[in-house]
């Protein structure tokens, strides 16, 4: 049976203790430091969280801009002329081993996505910086799009996004 989560905004309610992806410093940020970028409104943290109240898993946004010339030539020709365009940033994402392949980290990556398009503020793209190949991989699997000489600064467009919600 497959376990439910609900996606929640972190807070003290939360124990973030027994929190294990298996990255050392993912598990150190987010038992250590989150609180504080929090705090000092830096990043926003959002956790799903079991019946029971465990942690399953993380993620952070921030706001960001992206310098233009980052942007491949195809994407950076359709934009405005600014020297950087607005951007939400996923700092990190993780989720504990013992929830890991059951859909997960895509399923916060949609709630991600959801969030930064229903933001009244505008942005052009979700960015992430992907820790490992692994991790390129994965936003990549979900139409992410490489920057200019980054294979690991990954980008998605929210009008892409919106597309696919709708689809």
């Amino acid at each position: 049976m497959p376990v439910r989560f609900d996606i929640e905004r972190l807070g003290a309610e939360h124990d973030r203790s027994g929190f294990d992806c298996g990255s050392e410093p993912l598990n150190r940020y987010f038992t250590q430091q989150v609180t504080q970028d929090v705090r000092r409104r830096v990043a926003a943290c959002f956790v799903a969280v079991t019946a029971a109240g465990a942690i399953a898993g993380y993620y952070t946004l921030a706001s960001a801009s992206v310098p233009l010339a980052d942007l491949p030539p195809d994407t950076a020709g359709k934009l405005p002329r600014y020297p950087s365009i607005p951007a939400v940033r996923m700092g990190r994402l993780a989720v504990d081993r013992q929830f890991k392949g059951q859909g997960l980290g895509a399923a916060l990556l949609a709630d991600a996505l959801t969030k930064a398009l229903s933001s009244d503020i505008a942005a052009f793209a979700l960015i992430v910086d992907a820790k490992d190949d692994a991790a390129a991989t994965f936003y990549r699997h979900h139409g992410f799009i490489a920057s200019s000489g980054d294979p690991r600064g990954l980008f998605l467009p929210l009008a892409t996004a919106k597309a696919l919600q709708r689809a």
